[in-house]
C-alpha cells in the first residue's frame, strides 16, 4: 500500500501567545493537527498525518501546510503557509526539513516550521518507518514509566492482531505523554510483530470532524470542508473505522410486491404498408392481452387514432419483462385470422426507461418474423407510455398536432439504437447444472423404489429460456441432481434487441405441472456494450448460481415465487454452466433460415478447465453477539448456519449420490457436494490430516433482553464456524467489482453529506463537492492500474476480456470528467453539478454488477428446533480476501451487524420490520493457501480455543470460538431529544410513541407520550456496566452501533412498530478529557426508516465513556502476565468518579426522569408565534357524526393556543377572531425547531371533545418573520417570511418560488423610472420572426409555414383575412403556436449554454482528448440548435393576434398554490397506508384548515407597531381582508379534455361534463359527444355560490351510457377560495390588450384603471397620475402604451385603460406591493379518479373566472364553442393517364394490353369512392376519360382536419364524429369480368400540401414522390384550382417503388355555396357536362359486338398477312388449275384438236 506520511514537529518564532492549529493538505485531503494550547514561541504539534495513497506521486505534487490562530468563538486566522514540491521526496522517499511560512501577500515571514516526510512506494524500495521511530518513545521527564520496546515485542508469543502503531488508551495504564505519538504495547492477550506495521501505521491524527468543535466549524469560515465527511443523517456516522462496515438501514425487500400500472398505447397512423390494397388492422398485444384497432379498407396507409389502455398489478419485474407488440395484419374479420403484414417488438422496461416514460409520436418499423430476408414492411406511427403509481406524465401539448411526417427522424427508438437494426441470432448455450434439490418426497422416492426396485435422484431436470417473448427448452434429463445437456437454443431477432433480459430457468418435469427450481435473469446491457469500441452480447461459458427457496421439498412451497425470480432468494437452488454468443446475420446470404422460431440443437461438450482451475476456499465466520432475536420465536435453543452454495448445508443441504466418487486429487473434477463432511461429529478428516468444516454454531437457550427480544450470551466466548468448498477460481471478476463497488460506496457516502451540508445550510458544499470529486478521479486513475495486470488465468472468457476493457475506459473517462467537473464547481450551481455526480454514481454501481458468477452468495440462517426461522444473504464478493486493500470486499475481515429477516413473502409488510435477531459477525473468504490472514481484522485481546484431538499441525486449524481475557467497561448515555415527522399509527391519526435504545445486549425505553407525532422526550438514558470485548482502543475508533427503535403503545395488544434508525456513540476514554471540541456531543438528526420508507426523524446524542480501572488490579493483572515486578502506578482516582456528572431529575411530576444536561440540549429563546385562524373547509364526519361545533388547537414546545370556537359549522365554517398568539421557548438554531401541532377538536354536548384530525407542521423555517432592513427606501420591503411568502400584506414581497413567468422584482432606487412596455409576448424577440401588420386567413395563422413561393410577378401569395374570421379559437391556437415556439427558443438557448460550457471546459482542460470530445458533442448540440431554429425560421409570417397564455400544467403550480398569505393545511386522521411513501395519504384527509402562521423573536423593533394603521389586534397580518361570507357568480369555461381514459368495451368514451359547487351541480348530459377520447367541449357555465361553505369547485368528466348509470372518467378540483383572496388576482385573468369588441373583449366588470385604482389604494402607495403623451406614473415608475381605442361603429376616442393595463402586466415591478397578476390564460388540468390514486385519466383545459355580486355584474359569457366545421365540395376531373402498366394477355394474340379505369376516395370515405368509366383494351398504357368525381366534406381549417360522422356499426346508437387529415386518394385499375380487378398503381395527395402537377407527361416521375420534402408543395385550400400530370406508383417484389402510370386530374375546391351556385354532374353528366373522350376505335368489349371485335382483331393486325395469303392461295390455285388443266391441254396440242 502506498502512503505518503509526514511527521509535523514543531512552529517556531510564533508572535504572541495563544491556541495554535496547523493544517495539512495534500492531494485535496486535509488534516487537523490537535490544539496547541496556550503556546507563545513555540507550538509543538509532533503529530503524524499518513495518507494512504493509490497512485505514484509525481515530482510535481504539493505538500501545504497551513498554521492557524485557533479560537473556539470565532473563525481562525490563518499565521502563515508553508509550500513545497515533492520531486525530492518523491526520488529519495525520506526528508527532514525546517522552513519558514509565507504570509497571505506571499512573503516571508519569521515562522517556521519543523517537518519530516516519509514516501512508501508499492516496491518499498524506500526506508520503512521502523517501530520505533514510528513510536516515539516518550522521555522518562513526567515520570512516567517507559518500556523498551524491544522487550515488550519480543518474546515467543504468537500474536493475534493488535498493530504496534495503535494506542491502547485505557485498556490498561496507558503510557502516553500528550502529544507524543501514542506509544504502548502493552497487552492482556498475544502480541505480535506485525509485518504489515506499516501499512495500518498511525490512525490519521483527527480524521473525525466531529472532534473539531462543530461549533468551531460552523464559525470557521475559512478551514476547507471538501474532505470533512460531517456525521450524515443516514444515522451510522461516517466510517473512519477500520473494523466494522455500515450496517444497511433498509430493511424490507422491496421487489417481488405487486404494484399498479397503466399502459397507454395510441395508434395513430401506418404508412408505407407493403402489399396491394388492403385492408389493414392493427393489433396491440402486452403479454397476453390483446386489442385490435377498427379495420380500414383498401389502403396502404390507414389512419386510425385510436387509443387503448392496459391495467395491471403485478410486481416491477415482471412488468419490465413484458413485450409490447404491435402487428398489422391484413384482411382479418370474423371468419379469417387474416395475414400477418409485420410486427414490431419491444419491453415495457425499455419504454419505462425513457424520459418522461413514454414514446411520444414516434413510428415503429414493422418487420415480418416469417421471413427475416425481407427489409421494412412499413411503419405505424403511435404514443406508448408506461405510468407507475406516482408516476406523472406530461404529454407535449394537444394542439393541432403538425403534421412533420418525418419518417426518417422520429423512429419508436431508444437514443443510440440505429434505425436500420440487423437479424441477428442468439446462441444461448447449456451445458450442465449440479447442486440442483430434491423435487419429491422420499415417501415417493420409496414407493417407486418397492415397485422398480430403482433408487432414483429425485428430480427431472430441464432448461426453459425465454427471450423477446419466445420461449425455448432442452430435453428434459430424467433423474438427475447433475444433469448434462449440451443443447443449444436459438433465437433469431433483431440487433440490438428492444428487450432487456433473457430469462433461464431450470424446471422440473413433472406429468402434472412443471415447477421452477430456480431463475436467472441476464441482462443484455451487462454483458454487451454498444460504444464505438463495444463488442456483441457475449457470456461465458460461465456457471451462473440460482436461488430460491429452501431446498426442503414439501408439496406446497410456500416461497414458489422466490424460484420464479420473484423477490430475493433465500437460499441457493443450483447451479448452471451456460454460455452465449450472438452472431449478426448476413441477411443476404442463399442459405439462411428465414423463419424466426426458436430452434434446439446439439452442442459439443467442453472442458472441465473452461471455467477456471478449482480451487479450495476457506470461509470463516465468528459469531460475536447475536441480540434482538425477536420473542415469537419461543425459547428453545437456538444456533446459526453458514451455507456457501450447498456447503454447510446441514438439513437439506445434500443430494448423496449412491456411487460415491471418493477422493479426487488436485480438483481435476469438484469435490461432490456430497462429500461434504458435515459435522465435526463425524470425524471424517480430509486425507491430508486438514481441517473438518463447522458449519453451524453450538444451540444456546437464549436470554431475555425486554419484553420483545431476547439475546444469546455470547459474552466473552465467540463461537465460530469454517467451511471448506471448492470454486472454480475466478475472484479477478470479484475484485474488479470490489473496486468499482468500493468507489461507489465513497463516492455516495461523500454525495450524501453535500447533500446533507447544503440541507442543514452549512458553509462550503462546493468545496466538499470538489474533494469527492477529487476522490472519485484518483479512485478512478487507481482502477485503472490495479485491473490492468494481464491476467491470462484459465477460464477468462470473451466477456472478461472485453468487459475489463470497457471498464477501464469507462473509469478512465469518468475519471477525466471529474476532474474536468471540479474546476467547474461553483457556489451557485452545485445543485446541477450534484445531479451530475450522481450519474457517475449510477454508472459505477451498473458497472460494478458482475453478470458471469463464481462464488455463490453466503447464507446465514437461524435455526431453532431444526426449524430455519430468518435468514442473511451476503454477497460472496463483499468478503473476499485479497492482498491488495482496494480489491478486498468491503465486509472481509471487518465486523458487521447483520439484520436478519423472515424468507419470502413472510417479509412483507409489517413482518418484515421487525427484526429476527441483529447479529455482530465477522467473516473472512478466501483461498486455503491465503489463510493465515483469516483473523486479523477481529477486535483484539482474545485466545483461540480449537478442536482438543486434532494432530500435530494445530496451528493451521482454525479456532471452534474464541475467548476474550480483556473486557473494557463503558457507560452509555443516550441522550433522547425528541423526534418528529412520525409515522401516524392509531386510527386517530397520532401516535403514542416512546422509544427503546439498544445496545449491545442491553436496552432501555423512554417514557410514553400520548397523542403526538412529535414527541419531545428530553430523556438521558444511562446504561451502566456495559461490558464490551476487545481492546480499548478500537472500540474508541470502532464502537457497536446503536439500535433505536420507535413504537406506539396501544392500551390493549402489543406495542406497534414505527420505525427504526442506527448511531453511533461518540466515545470517551478514562485518560481523555471531557470538553471541546468532542465533549460534551452535538444533538444530531437521525433519519427513521420503517421497511424502506422514511418515517420521521429522532434528534438525540449518544455518548459511551470508560470507566476507569482501579489501579490495584490492573498491577495484579500485569504482574499474571509478565512475571515482572511493576512498580507502584500513579493513575487518576479509580471509579465513576471521573464520569461527568448527571444532573438529578428536576421535574417532580415526570418522577425519576433525567432530562437531558444543559451542554447538549439546544440553546433556547424567547419566540413569539402568532396563528391567523381563518376557516375550517370540507370536514368530513366522526363517528357518522357531522361536525358541528369545531375549534383549532395549536401547539409547540408544549405551550399553545386555541382558535374561537365556530358556532354552527354548516353556516359559516370561518373564526370569529382572526389573530391570536402565543409566546415560547424555541433552540436558538432554526434546524432544531421542533414541530408546529395543529388539532381539531368538535367539542360535543357534556364537555366531551372529540378530535377530528390534525397537521404537523414539519418545519417553522417558512414562517419566521425577519424584521426589516433599515437600509433599505421602506422598511417594509425587506419584512419577509423565509420563504418569500408575505405576511404584513401591505409589506408584500415578491414569492421566492415565483412564478416561473414572472420577471423577478428589481430593486431600483427611488426616483423615476422608465419602463417601455410593448404588448409583444417575449418570443417575438427573436430576430428570425418577421413581423407583419397585415392579418391573415385564420388558417394560416395557427400553422407552420412554409415560406410562401412567389408566383411569376413575384407577388406574395397572401390572403387578406377579416376581423369576422377571427373568432376566440383563433386567439387559442396562436397563444398555442407561442408556447410551442417558446419551448423550442428554450431548447435554442439551452444547446447554446451547454455549448458554452462545453467551450468552456476544453478551454481548462488542456490536452488534445477532451477538446475531441468537446468537438463531437458539440456538433450534436449545433443539429439540436439549428433543428431548433430552423423550426423557428420556419414561420416567418406571423399575424400580430391578441393572445392568452396557455400553461400546460395546473395555475396553481405556477403560482405557489396561492399561499402567499393564506395557507391550507390538511387534517389527517386514520393510520397512515403503509404503500410506498405516503401515495395513499389522500384517503386519510379528513378537511383543511385554512389560516396562517408567523414566528418571531421578542422583543420586535418598535418601528413597526408605530406604523400608520397598525392595527394591533392584528399583529403581523395586517390589512387581510375580513372573512365574512361573500356571494361570488363563478363563471367556468371549459375548452376540451384530452386523452381520457376510454370508458367503453370499444375503447372509447362517450364524455360530457358535470360541475359541483358546494350543494349546486350541473350536468351537461345532454351535449355528451359520441365515442370520443379527445373531445372538444367549448362551453361556459355560470355557478353561483357562497365562500366561505362553498369554496371547492370539482370539475368532473362523465361517460354516457344509454344503460344503467354514467362512469366517471376523472376529475379535478379547484379551491377557489385561495384563488379569490389572492394578491396575484385569480378571480379574472388580465388580458394583455384591451378591447371593447371583437373576439377579445374585455372580460372583466372592472375596467383596469379601476383595477389599477384599487390595487394602488390596497398596497398604500399612491393613485396612478396619467399623464398626456401616453404616460403613467406609478410609485415612482413611468410606462407607456397607446391611448385610443376603436368602438364598434370604428370610431377612435381617447381612454386611459391601454396605459392602467400596461401597468397591471407589469405589476411586478413595482417595489414591496408588485407581484405577477394571473394573466388571461387556459390551464391544463389532470384528471384523477379515486380509485386509481396518482394515475393521470386525461387531462381537461379550462379556466374559472370570479365574480362578486356586490360588484357591477360582468359582461355576457364569451363564446367558446367549438368551431363547426365548413362544407366544401372537391371536385376531381379525370382527363387523361398515360404509361400505364399492361396487366393483360390477349386470348388470341397474346398481346399485351390494359382495361384501365381509375379510382378516387377522400381518406376516411372509402364508402363514397367513385370510378370513371373503363378504357378498354389499351394498348399503349393511355386512357382517356373526361369524367368527373365530386366529393362533399365538412372541413376544420384551424386543425387542417375533415370531419366525417357516422355511425360505426349497424348497433350503434349514434353517429360519432371523426377527424382526419384530408388526402386524396386515386387509384388505377385493371378492369376484370370474370375474376377480380387488379390493381396497379396508387397516389395519395394530402390537400394541404402535395406537390405541384407536372406540365406534361414527360415532365412527371417518381421524383415528384420520392423527393417530396425538398419539392415547393401547394395546398388546394389556397390554390383552389390545379391542373397537372401525377406519377401512380406501386411497390415491386423487392419493395422497390415503381412507376405504374401517370394520370392528368385537375382539382377544384369550392364552398357548399358556390358549389350551390354552379352544380357540376357526376361523369359527364348534366349540369355542366364534360365532353365524350375521343378514344381509339378498339376500346369496347368482344362479346357484345363480335364482328366488330374480328373486324379488329383481323384487319388490323393481319391485314398485310390476308393479302399476302390470298396472293399466295391465289398462285396456289391458279398452280393448281395449271397442274390440273395442263395434261389435257397438252393432249389437246398434241392431238391437234
Amino acid at each position: 500500500m502506498m502512503s505518503l506520511m509526514v511527521h509535523l514537529k514543531t512552529a517556531a518564532h510564533l508572535r504572541g501567545k495563544g491556541d495554535r492549529i496547523a493544517k495539512v493538505t495534500f492531494r485535496g485531503l486535509s488534516f487537523y493537527s490537535r490544539v496547541a494550547e496556550n503556546c507563545e514561541e513555540e507550538a509543538h504539534f509532533n503529530q503524524t498525518f499518513r495518507w494512504p495513497i493509490a497512485s505514484r506521486l509525481d515530482a510535481d505534487e504539493m505538500l501545504e501546510i497551513q498554521v492557524y490562530n485557533y479560537s473556539k468563538v470565532f473563525s481562525n486566522r490563518l499565521v502563515g503557509t508553508f509550500c513545497m514540491v515533492l520531486q525530492k521526496v518523491a526520488e529519495e522517499g525520506h526528508l527532514e526539513l525546517t522552513d519558514t511560512l509565507i504570509d497571505d501577500n506571499n512573503t516571508s515571514i519569521k515562522t517556521s516550521v519543523t517537518l519530516e516526510i516519509r514516501y512508501q512506494p508499492m516496491d518499498e524500495t524506500m526506508g520503512v518507518w521502523s517501530d520505533g521511530e514510528l513510536l516515539g518513545v516518550p522521555d522518562d521527564r513526567d515520570g512516567m514509566f517507559a518500556f523498551e520496546t524491544d522487550s515488550l515485542l519480543s518474546g515467543q508469543s504468537r500474536g493475534s492482531g493488535m498493530s504496534a502503531g495503535r494506542a491502547l488508551q485505557g485498556s490498561i495504564p496507558t503510557f502516553r505523554k500528550a502529544g507524543k505519538s501514542v506509544f504502548s504495547a502493552m497487552k492482556l492477550g498475544k502480541i505480535k510483530n506485525s509485518k504489515d506495521d506499516h501499512k495500518k501505521g498511525d490512525e490519521p491524527a483527527i480524521l473525525d470532524m466531529e472532534d473539531l468543535d462543530r461549533k468551531a466549524m460552523r464559525l470557521a469560515g475559512t478551514l476547507e470542508a471538501d474532505t470533512i465527511s460531517l456525521a450524515s443523517v443516514t444515522a451510522v456516522t461516517t466510517n473512519v473505522s477500520n473494523k466494522r462496515s455500515k450496517p444497511d438501514i433498509k430493511m424490507e425487500p422491496s421487489s417481488g410486491r405487486p404494484v399498479d400500472y397503466q399502459i397507454s398505447i395510441t395508434v395513430i397512423e401506418a404508412r408505407q404498408l407493403i402489399g396491394l390494397n388492403m385492408d389493414p388492422v392493427v393489433c396491440v398485444e402486452i403479454g397476453d392481452d390483446k386489442k385490435y384497432t377498427s379495420m380500414k379498407e383498401s389502403t396502404n396507409c390507414p389512419y386510425y387514432n385510436e387509443y387503448f389502455v392496459f391495467d395491471f398489478h403485478v410486481p416491477p419485474d415482471v412488468m419490465f419483462d413484458k413485450i409490447i407488440k404491435l402487428s398489422v395484419i391484413h384482411s382479418k374479420n370474423l371468419l379469417r385470422s387474416g395475414t400477418l403484414v409485420g410486427t414490431f417488438k419491444m419491453d415495457v422496461g425499455t419504454v419505462y426507461s425513457q424520459p418522461e416514460h413514454q414514446f411520444y409520436h414516434k413510428w415503429a418499423i414493422l418487420s415480418d418474423p416469417d421471413d427475416i430476408t425481407a427489409g421494412c414492411k412499413g411503419y405505424i406511427k403511435c404514443d406508448i407510455a408506461v405510468v407507475g403509481k406516482g408516476d406523472n406524465i406530461r404529454t407535449p401539448h394537444k394542439a393541432n398536432e403538425t403534421n412533420e411526417d418525418d419518417i426518417e427522424g422520429n423512429f419508436l427508438l431508444p437514443e443510440g439504437i440505429p434505425a436500420e437494426r440487423q437479424w441477428a441470432r442468439f446462441y444461448v448455450k447449456v451445458y450442465r447444472a449440479e447442486g440442483l434439490p430434491k423435487m419429491n418426497t422420499n415417501i415417493m422416492a420409496n414407493v417407486k423404489k418397492a415397485l422398480t426396485g430403482e433408487n432414483r435422484d429425485l428430480v427431472d431436470p430441464y432448461v426453459q429460456v425465454q427471450f423477446a417473448g419466445q420461449k425455448g427448452k432442452t430435453s428434459v434429463q430424467r433423474s438427475s441432481y447433475e444433469p448434462i445437456w449440451n443443447e443449444q437454443i436459438i433465437f433469431s431477432e433483431l440487433f440490438p434487441p428492444l428487450c432487456r433480459r433473457l430469462k433461464i430457468q431450470i424446471r422440473d418435469s413433472d406429468k402434472v405441472n412443471d415447477v421452477a427450481i430456480g431463475t436467472y435473469f441476464i441482462d443484455l446491457r451487462k454483458i454487451s456494450n454498444d460504444g464505438d469500441k463495444g463488442f456483441l452480447p457475449t457470456l461465458g461459458p460461465a456457471w451462473v448460481n440460482m436461488y430460491g427457496s429452501t431446498r426442503q421439498y414439501t408439496l406446497m412451497d410456500e416461497h414458489q415465487d422466490l424460484n420464479e425470480g420473484l423477490g430475493e432468494g433465500v437460499s441457493f437452488r443450483a447451479r448452471l454452466l451456460l454460455s452465449i454468443t450472438v452472431e449478426i446475420l448476413d441477411t443476404a446470404s442463399p442459405e439462411i433460415i428465414s423463419s424466426t422460431d426458436v430452434q434446439v440443437e446439439a452442442v459439443s461438450n467442453i472442458s472441465e478447465s473452461a471455467t477456471g482451475k478449482i480451487e479450495e476456499f476457506f470461509l470463516f465466520g465468528s459469531f460475536l453477539e447475536a441480540t434482538m432475536i425477536d420473542r415469537k420465536i419461543g425459547d428453545k435453543a437456538i444456533s446459526f448456519e453458514i451455507t456457501i452454495g450447498n456447503y454447510g448445508n446441514q438439513i437439506d443441504g445434500m443430494s448423496r449420490l449412491s456411487s460415491t466418487k471418493k477422493n479426487k486429487k488436485d480438483g481435476e473434477k469438484e469435490e461432490e457436494e456430497n462429500e461434504l463432511i458435515q459435522n465435526s461429529s463425524e470425524d471424517e478428516a480430509d486425507e491430508d490430516g486438514e481441517l473438518v468444516s463447522v458449519s453451524s454454531t453450538p444451540p444456546m437457550r437464549p436470554f431475555i433482553t425486554d419484553r420483545n427480544y431476547f439475546h444469546l450470551p455470547y459474552f466473552e466466548k465467540k463461537p465460530c464456524v469454517y467451511i471448506k468448498s471448492w470454486w472454480q477460481d475466478q475472484r479477478r471478476r470479484l475484485y474488479n467489482s470490489n473496486m468499482m463497488d468500493k468507489i461507489a460506496d465513497k463516492l455516495e457516502e461523500g454525495l450524501n453529506d453535500v447533500q446533507e451540508i447544503i440541507k442543514t445550510e452549512k458553509a462550503f458544499p462546493e468545496r466538499r463537492l470538489r474533494g469527492v470529486l477529487e476522490e472519485l478521479s484518483v479512485g478512478c486513475s487507481r482502477f485503472v492500474t490495479l485491473a490492468n495486470k494481464d491476467l491470462n488465468q484459465a477460464g477468462r472468457t470473451k466477456l472478461d476480456r472485453e468487459r475489463l476493457k470497457s471498464c477501464m475506459r469507462e473509469m478512465d473517462s469518468m475519471g477525466q470528467q471529474a476532474k474536468q467537473l471540479r474546476t467547474q464547481v461553483k457556489k451557485n450551481i452545485v445543485r446541477d453539478k450534484l445531479k451530475l455526480a450522481h450519474n457517475f454514481l449510477q454508472k459505477l454501481r451498473f458497472l460494478a454488477d458482475e453478470p458471469q458468477h463464481s462464488i455463490p452468495d453466503v447464507f446465514i440462517w437461524m435455526m431453532s428446533n431444526n426449524k430455519r426461522i430468518a435468514y442473511a444473504r451476503i454477497p460472496s464478493k463483499d468478503i473476499l480476501y485479497s492482498i491488495v486493500d482496494e480489491e478486498t470486499g468491503k465486509d472481509c475481515g471487518k465486523v458487521k451487524a447483520v439484520f436478519l429477516k423472515l424468507p419470502g413473502k413472510k417479509g412483507f409488510g409489517s413482518a418484515g420490520w421487525t427484526v429476527q435477531a441483529k447479529l455482530e459477525l465477522y467473516l473472512w473468504l478466501g483461498l486455503t493457501k491465503q489463510r493465515k490472514d483469516f483473523l486479523s481484522g477481529l477486535p483484539n485481546g482474545f485466545e483461540e480455543v480449537k478442536v482438543a484431538k486434532m494432530g500435530p499441525s494445530l496451528h493451521l486449524v482454525p479456532p471452534v470460538s474464541l475467548v476474550y481475557n480483556m473486557k473494557q467497561v463503558f457507560q452509555l448515555r443516550a441522550h433522547m431529544y425528541q423526534a418528529r415527522s412520525l409515522f401516524a399509527a392509531d386510527s386517530s391519526g397520532l401516535s403514542d410513541p416512546f422509544a427503546r435504545v439498544f445496545f449491545s445486549t442491553h436496552s432501555q425505553v423512554t417514557e410514553v407520550l400520548s397523542e403526538t407525532l412529535c414527541p419531545t422526550w428530553d430523556e438521558l438514558l444511562v446504561f451502566d456496566d456495559v461490558e464490551l470485548f476487545g481492546e480499548a482502543t478500537e472500540l474508541r475508533d470502532d464502537p457497536p452501533i446503536i439500535v433505536v427503535e420507535i413504537y406506539d403503545q396501544d392500551t390493549v395488544g402489543k406495542a406497534e412498530f414505527i420505525g427504526r434508525t442506527f448511531a453511533k456513540p461518540t466515545i470517551k476514554m478514562c485518560d481523555e478529557h471531557y470538553g471541546p471540541p468532542r465533549f460534551p456531543p452535538q444533538l444530531e438528526y437521525y433519519q427513521i426508516y420503517r421497511g424502506n420508507c422514511s418515517a420521521g426523524e429522532l434528534l438525540a446524542a449518544f455518548e459511551l465513556l470508560q470507566i476507569p480501572f482501579d489501579a490495584e488490579e490492573i498491577r495484579q493483572a500485569l504482574i499474571a502476565v509478565h512475571n515482572f515486578a511493576v512498580p507502584q502506578i500513579k493513575i487518576g482516582q479509580g471509579g465513576r468518579a471521573d464520569l461527568p456528572p448527571i444532573e438529578e431529575p428536576t421535574d417532580t411530576e415526570r418522577g425519576p426522569i433525567v432530562p437531558v444536561p444543559l451542554g447538549i440540549r439546544p440553546v433556547l429563546s424567547h419566540y413569539r408565534i402568532e396563528v391567523l385562524f381563518w376557516g375550517l373547509r370540507d370536514l368530513k364526519r366522526i363517528n357518522l357524526a357531522l361536525v358541528d361545533r369545531p375549534r383549532v388547537d395549536i401547539e409547540c414546545a408544549g405551550r399553545g393556543v386555541q382558535s374561537a370556537l365556530i358556532q354552527n359549522y354548516k353556516k359559516n365554517p370561518n373564526f370569529s377572531t382572526l389573530v391570536k398568539w402565543f409566546e415560547v421557548d424555541l433552540p436558538e438554531n432554526e434546524l432544531l425547531h421542533p414541530p408546529l401541532n395543529i388539532r381539531v377538536v368538535d367539542c360535543r354536548a357534556f364537555g366531551r371533545y372529540i378530535l377530528v384530525g390534525s397537521h404537523v407542521v414539519t418545519s417553522l423555517r417558512r414562517f419566521i418573520y425577519s424584521p426589516p432592513d433599515k437600509t433599505s427606501n421602506k422598511w417594509a420591503t425587506a419584512a419577509k417570511l423565509m420563504n418569500g411568502y408575505m405576511v404584513l400584506t401591505n409589506g408584500g414581497s415578491q414569492p421566492r418560488s415565483s412564478p416561473s413567468l414572472s420577471s423577478h422584482t428589481l430593486s431600483h432606487p427611488p426616483g423615476d423610472i422608465i419602463v417601455n412596455v410593448d404588448g409583444e409576448p417575449p418570443i417575438r424577440k427573436m430576430d428570425t420572426v418577421v413581423k407583419l401588420d397585415a392579418t391573415e386567413e385564420e388558417g394560416d395563422k395557427e400553422k407552420k409555414k412554409k415560406k410562401k413561393k412567389k408566383k411569376k410577378g413575384g407577388v406574395e401569395e397572401e390572403d387578406e383575412a377579416d376581423e369576422s374570421v377571427l373568432d376566440w379559437w383563433s386567439k387559442y391556437f396562436a397563444s398555442i403556436e407561442t408556447l410551442k415556439e417558446t419551448l423550442r427558443a428554450q431548447e435554442v438557448a439551452q444547446a447554446e449554454a451547454e455549448e458554452r460550457e462545453d467551450l468552456e471546459i476544453a478551454a481548462e482542460a488542456a490536452g488534445s482528448r477532451t477538446k475531441e470530445k468537446g468537438k463531437e458533442k458539440k456538433s450534436s448540440k449545433d443539429k439540436k440548435k439549428s433543428q431548433a431554429a430552423d423550426s423557428l425560421e420556419k414561420q416567418p409570417f406571423k399575424v400580430k393576434l391578441d393572445e392568452l397564455v396557455v400553461y400546460n400544467k395546473e395555475l396553481e403550480s405556477e403560482y405557489g398554490n396561492f399561499e402567499d398569505w393564506l395557507h391550507t393545511f390538511n387534517l389527517y386522521r386514520g393510520k397512515a397506508g403503509d404503500d410506498d411513501e405516503h401515495t395513499l395519504d389522500d384517503d386519510r384527509i379528513v378537511g383543511r384548515f385554512k389560516g396562517s402562521l408567523c414566528m418571531y423573536k421578542l422583543p420586535l423593533p418598535g418601528e413597526i407597531s408605530r406604523e400608520a394603521g397598525f392595527d394591533p389586534n392584528m399583529g403581523m397580518f395586517q390589512s387581510i381582508p375580513h372573512n365574512d361570507p361573500i356571494n361570488v357568480l363563478v363563471r367556468v369555461y371549459v375548452v376540451r379534455a384530452t386523452d381520457l381514459h376510454p370508458a367503453d368495451i370499444n375503447g372509447k368514451a362517450d364524455p360530457y361534463i358535470v360541475i359541483k359547487l358546494g350543494k349546486s351541480e350541473v350536468k351537461d348530459k345532454e351535449n355528451y359527444i359520441s365515442k370520443q377520447l379527445n373531445p372538444v367541449f367549448g362551453k361556459a357555465f355560470d355557478i353561483e355560490a357562497t365562500f366561505p361553505v362553498e369554496s371547492m369547485l370539482t370539475v368532473s368528466v362523465y361517460d354516457w351510457d344509454l344503460v344503467g348509470t354514467d362512469d366517471l372518467i376523472g376529475e379535478t378540483k379547484i379551491d377557489l377560495e385561495n384563488r379569490f383572496y389572492s394578491k396575484y388576482r385569480a378571480t379574472c385573468g388580465i388580458s394583455s390588450t384591451y378591447s371593447v369588441h371583437g373576439y377579445n373583449v374585455w372580460r372583466d366588470p372592472l375596467k383596469p384603471s379601476q383595477i389599477l385604482a384599487k390595487l394602488c389604494k390596497d398596497g398604500k402607495i399612491d393613485a396612478p397620475q396619467y399623464g398626456p403623451g401616453g404616460k403613467v406614473k406609478v410609485a415612482d415608475r413611468i410606462f407607456h402604451g397607446p391611448t385610443e381605442i376603436e368602438e364598434e361603429n370604428g370610431l377612435k376616442k381617447q381612454t386611459e385603460e391601454h396605459l392602467a393595463l400596461s401597468v397591471l402586466n407589469h405589476w411586478e415591478e413595482i417595489p414591496r406591493v408588485g407581484c405577477k397578476l394571473v394573466p388571461e390564460h387556459v390551464e391544463t388540468r389532470s384528471l384523477l379518479h379515486p380509485d386509481k390514486p396518482g394515475i393521470e385519466q386525461g387531462r381537461i383545459e379550462m379556466w374559472a373566472d370570479m365574480f362578486p355580486m356586490d360588484m357591477p355584474a360582468p359582461g355576457p359569457a364569451i363564446d367558446i364553442s367549438p368551431r363547426k366545421p365548413k362544407r366544401y365540395e372537391l371536385r376531381v376531373i379525370i382527363w387523361n393517364t398515360d404509361e400505364v402498366i399492361l396487366e393483360d394477355d390477349d386470348y388470341f394474340t397474346g398481346e399485351k394490353s390494359s382495361d384501365i379505369f381509375v379510382r378516387g376516395w377522400l381518406k376516411g370515405q372509402q364508402e363514397d369512392r367513385q370510378d370513371t368509366d373503363v378504357h378498354y383494351h389499351s394498348l399503349t398504357g393511355e386512357g382517356n376519360f373526361n369524367w368527373r368525381f365530386v366529393f362533399p366534406f365538412n372541413y376544420l381549417i384551424a386543425e387542417e382536419k375533415i370531419v366525417i360522422s357516422k355511425k360505426e356499426s349497424m348497433f350503434s346508437w349514434d353517429e360519432t364524429e371523426y377527424k382526419i387529415p384530408p388526402r386524396l386518394t386515386l387509384q388505377v385499375w385493371d378492369a376484370d369480368h370474370f375474376s377480380a380487378d387488379d390493381f396497379l398503381g396508387a397516389i395519395e395527395l394530402d390537400l394541404n400540401r402535395f406537390p405541384r402537377g407536372a406540365k406534361t407527361a414527360k415532365q412527371c416521375s417518381l421524383n415528384m414522390i420520392r423527393n417530396e420534402q425538398e419539392l415547393p408543395t401547394i395546398s388546394i385550400f389556397k390554390q383552389k384550382r390545379v391542373k397537372g400530370w401525377w406519377p401512380f406508383v406501386a411497390r415491386d417484389e423487392n419493395d422497390e417503388i415503381e412507376l405504374t402510370g401517370k394520370v392528368e386530374a385537375e382539382l377544384h375546391l369550392v364552398m357548399a355555396e358556390e358549389a350551390e351556385k354552379s352544380p357540376v354532374g357526376l361523369g359527364r353528366n348534366e349540369p355542366d357536362p364534360l365532353e365524350k373522350p375521343n378514344r381509339p376505335d378498339t376500346t369496347f368489349l368482344w362479346f357484345l359486338s363480335p364482328l366488330k371485335a374480328i373486324r379488329y382483331l383481323v384487319c388490323n393486325r393481319y391485314k398485310w398477312l390476308i393479302i399476302k395469303i390470298v396472293l399466295a392461295l391465289l398462285l396456289l390455285i391458279m398452280l393448281g388449275l395449271f397442274l390440273y388443266s395442263m395434261p389435257g391441254y397438252i393432249v389437246k396440242k398434241l392431238l391437234g384438236a
